[in-house]
């Protein structure tokens, strides 16, 4: 008995030495959610991961659009008009179709990436574009995205 209690003793300590504090953003959370730290505006991105391909970290901006049939994507607002897409890492999670206007917190992999012609037309058929908009896209597309692995829509 005293084994079985010596036992249940140091797993609890070796639990409570190893805690990390893993405070959360405050808001409605999806996927792994945001720990508070180091949250960039999307206007740094560029900045933060010069000539790297991908980055992580974690950002802030505001949602421009989502992804009319299930909230699979969404864009944030950037400085120069450009929206920036956002993806969900796996599919894991989907975002509420209205929070168009709301602010967000992001935590994953920032891209520079070459869209397809494909799947920029899938995209815009998602947005429910009209037929004569998607045949309008003709070519790929060079932009910066994210992949995020949690989401906060902010309070």
């Amino acid at each position: 008995m005293k084994k079985i209690l010596l036992s249940l003793g140091f797993c609890a300590l070796s639990f409570w030495a190893i805690a990390q504090d893993t405070a959360g953003i405050p808001g409605k959370s999806f996927g792994t959610g945001v720990t508070t730290g180091n949250l960039l505006p999307v206007s740094k991105i560029d900045a933060a991961m010069g000539d790297q391909k991908t980055a992580e970290m974690k950002i802030t901006g505001e949602v421009v659009e989502v992804c009319k049939k299930k909230g699979c994507w969404m864009t944030l607002k950037t400085p120069t008009g450009e929206a920036m897409r956002i993806t969900f890492k796996d599919y894991g999670f989907f975002m509420p179709m209205d929070i168009v206007g709301k602010k967000v917190a992001l935590d994953g992999i920032a891209k520079k990436q070459t869209i397809s012609v494909e799947t920029l037309r899938h995209y815009a058929e998602d947005a429910h574009k009209s037929a004569a908009e998607v045949a309008k896209i003709t070519a790929p597309k060079k932009e910066l995205a994210f992949e995020a692995k949690g989401v906060v829509i902010l309070e």
